[in-house]
């Protein structure tokens, strides 16, 4: 078997390292990590704060493993214990990594980015990404805008890019490589994540329910997986059922979840499960219920029993 101290005959000349995703919430960083992946991991939606755990996504393109860590915008307005988790999540990341990339809308610096370049340790080279390029109208005002952010940070290089265009991905992954070190990979050629089907099942149903209620609901409605189990099936080669639950603060926001006639319910069920199908490649069952649980966000033992760090 081969291991990181054995590494088998094809380990020579791999690179493999790990490159953290860090940023205020709604820079773009889960949308640049399925860029990078080549697929869907990391939940993606207008609402801040929709990525809540460490999610490692990889890719394996010639001789070099690139392992990205996609980590929670660092939250710098409420002090409950969900952000206090989230936060210790994003400090785990940013220190034990051979590169960051630090991201950021282009021409854009507030005093929340601020907050999480503080964040970053110096010897760890830190690339300056330049996000949602396609938003600047002016390329001419970005060079003093650049000059700038070089004063708050000694940034080993600017990537000024947009994580929807493929040609600017694919400049980043070069400019990547070099800064990741000789040695083996640590996963399979093939693999993307890290995370477990049911940990996927659980955050696409939460991307669903938050494209589905908009900015009504708020950030901290959570879903939990009571059920993740495969069945044999004479129809399907896979099949599996998943019972999941929405945690909600309060009735109305079960109300709203649930819509006229269970409409809205059902439109996330649906949707959730036609994605969950493609992604593990198998037939899905669902079954989503809605609980309240008030004051969840704020309560230690409850943030750690729904799977918070």
């Amino acid at each position: 078997m081969d291991t990181p101290e054995n590494p088998g005959p094809q380990a020579a000349g791999q690179r493999c390292g790990s490159i953290a995703i860090v940023g205020k919430p709604n820079v773009g960083k889960s949308t640049l990590l399925n860029a990078l992946v080549g697929q869907k991991i990391s939940i993606t939606s207008r609402k801040a704060q929709t990525t809540r755990h460490r999610i490692t996504g990889i890719r394996t393109r010639g001789q070099t493993q690139f392992v990205f860590v996609d980590t929670p915008g660092f939250q710098t307005r409420h002090a409950t214990a969900l952000n206090k988790s989230l936060n210790k999540t994003v400090m785990g990341a940013v220190g034990d990594v051979d590169l960051v990339l630090f991201v950021v809308e282009a021409g854009k610096f507030t005093p929340a980015d601020a907050k999480v370049l503080s964040l970053l340790r110096p010897g760890i080279p830190a690339l300056l990404v330049a996000n949602k390029l396609d938003t600047v109208h002016r390329r001419g005002d970005l060079a003093p805008w650049l000059g700038d952010m070089q004063k708050h940070h000694e940034f080993t290089e600017f990537v000024p890019m947009s994580a929807k265009n493929a040609k600017d991905v694919e400049r980043l992954f070069a400019i990547c490589e070099k800064y990741l070190p000789e040695q083996p990979w640590w996963y399979g050629e093939d693999e993307l994540t890290d995370r477990t089907e049911k940990f996927l099942a659980s955050e696409t149903v939460r991307e669903k329910l938050f494209r589905f209620t908009g900015d009504e609901l708020p950030y901290t409605s959570t879903v939990v997986i009571d059920k993740f189990e495969e069945e044999p099936s004479p129809k399907h080669k896979r099949m599996v059922k998943i019972a999941a639950t929405i945690v909600v603060e309060r009735d109305g926001h079960k109300a709203m979840v649930i819509g006229d006639k269970g409409e809205r319910l059902k439109r996330i069920g649906t949707e959730a499960r036609q994605e969950l199908e493609k992604l593990m490649d198998c037939k899905v069952f669902l079954e989503i219920w809605v609980t309240v649980r008030s004051g969840w966000a704020d309560d230690e033992a409850r943030v750690k029993s729904f799977g918070y760090e």
